[in-house]
Formats: structure tokens, C-alpha cells, sequence
């Protein structure tokens, strides 16, 4: 669960809403909040994590869920997970001045 400053749980929305806000702040191309999900399992599938792992990560119920979406995912997948990871990247090299 994520909390607010004062303990209360923070709502869905507000984190949507900071969401789309963080690529204006920050020069990260922008994505939908959900495909951090795809580019997440992609990412761990790509290191070698069993997809069993993945799938408890992702909270599927079965592991045949997991397969179905990285059916789906595919070159597509793998190629977004690619820039989200450079977009970090690039985040994190302090600016030339």
C-alpha cells in the first residue's frame, strides 16, 4: 500500500495524475502508467527471472496469465522496455554544464 504524508492510503487517481505530470517535469518520454507493467515483466523475463517469479510479481493468480501477456507483449514489449531503460539512463548522468 502507499500512504500519504499523514498515513492515509493515497488514492488511485492521485498517483495517475502525478503520473502524467512526472514526464513534463523531467524530460522522460511518456507512457502509459500500465505499460511500466509490460516493460516491468519484459525486463525480468529478459534477465532470466523463472516466469513464475513474474508472475507473482505482477499479483496474476496463475502463471498462464503471465504467459498470455508476454504472448502479447512480444518485439514491441522488449523494444519499450529498451527505451524506458535508456530514458533512465539518461536521467541519472548529471547535466553537462
Amino acid at each position: 500500500m502507499v500512504a500519504q504524508v499523514n498515513g492515509e492510503p493515497l488514492k488511485p487517481v492521485s498517483l495517475t495524475h502525478e503520473w502524467t505530470r512526472l514526464p513534463t517535469n523531467t524530460g522522460l518520454p511518456r507512457i502509459r502508467f500500465h505499460d511500466l507493467r509490460n516493460s516491468h515483466v519484459t525486463q525480468l523475463l529478459a534477465a532470466g527471472v523463472h516466469p513464475k517469479i513474474a508472475s507473482e510479481r505482477l499479483g496474476h493468480s496463475t502463471i498462464g496469465i503471465t504467459s498470455t501477456c508476454i504472448r502479447m507483449l512480444g518485439r514491441d514489449a522488449a523494444n519499450a522496455a529498451e527505451q524506458v531503460d535508456a530514458a533512465i539512463k539518461a536521467a541519472k548522468k548529471p547535466a553537462v554544464e
